[in-house]
């Protein structure tokens, strides 16, 4: 926590040579003049201590910009979303963490670090003694294809300390996600997006539960 401009002014009264010379009592000349130096100092020390808040990409604002230089933002994944100070953080922060990776784990977390909440789906080829019938016939290029995910919209809401004044109260989009997964995913595979499968695999989750309420516990509780 930075000084105040009075523990500043303090300090600098005890550093004053002994002696009626340099009277340390309020009111006068040399008060004034160490109250305008302790003032300086207060300001730069609040200064400094506001560069640790800028130094982390997750709370920069003033060094956005050259967090964004450096990151090489906005790249050709620019959408909607990055035109808020939320979505630019969010951008920065996916563009600095992603290093590499080919995991289901790896992309969730891209597609986290960008706002978006994902899943994944993996296609296993049809295969004599792994797979039964009525399974998906999913071979060929299915062996190099995986669907990723998510709610039919994202949207990003206004909110106080992340968000400015003058961005909108609400915005959404897909376009960013599709692109950063794209320039990231291994050259050989194939990326379906299924939006609003999230809403779908909840339905049927919620559906399952009822089901097996009805049939199993509720009765029990009538008998």
């Amino acid at each position: 926590m930075p000084r105040t401009a009075a523990e500043y002014r303090e300090q600098l009264k005890a550093l004053l040579p002994p002696g009626i010379a340099f009277p340390r009592e309020p009111g006068t000349r040399l008060e004034d003049l160490l109250d305008g130096m302790a003032q300086e100092l207060a300001r730069i020390d609040a200064r400094g201590e506001r560069l640790i808040i800028e130094a982390n990409p997750l709370s920069t604002s003033e060094l956005l910009a050259d967090w964004e230089r450096v990151a090489g933002l906005p790249d050709n994944c620019a959408g909607t979303l990055e035109t808020t100070l939320q979505g630019r953080r969010n951008a920065l922060l996916a563009k600095l963490t992603a290093t590499g990776g080919q995991s289901p784990a790896y992309f969730i977390e891209v597609a986290r670090a960008l706002g978006y909440e994902v899943n994944i789906s993996e296609f296993r080829p049809f295969r004599a003694g792994l797979s039964q019938a009525g399974d998906p016939l999913t071979s060929g290029d299915w062996v190099h294809t995986w669907r990723l995910n998510t709610h039919e919209t994202t949207v990003i809401a206004f909110r106080a300390g992340l968000s400015v004044a003058g961005e909108p109260l609400r915005t959404w989009g897909n376009d960013p996600l599709e692109c950063k997964i794209d320039q990231l995913k291994p050259a050989h595979t194939i990326v379906l997006y299924g939006y609003g499968a999230i809403e779908i695999q909840q339905a049927y989750l919620l559906s399952d539960r009822l089901w097996h309420y009805a049939n199993f516990i509720l009765p029990e509780d009538i008998g």
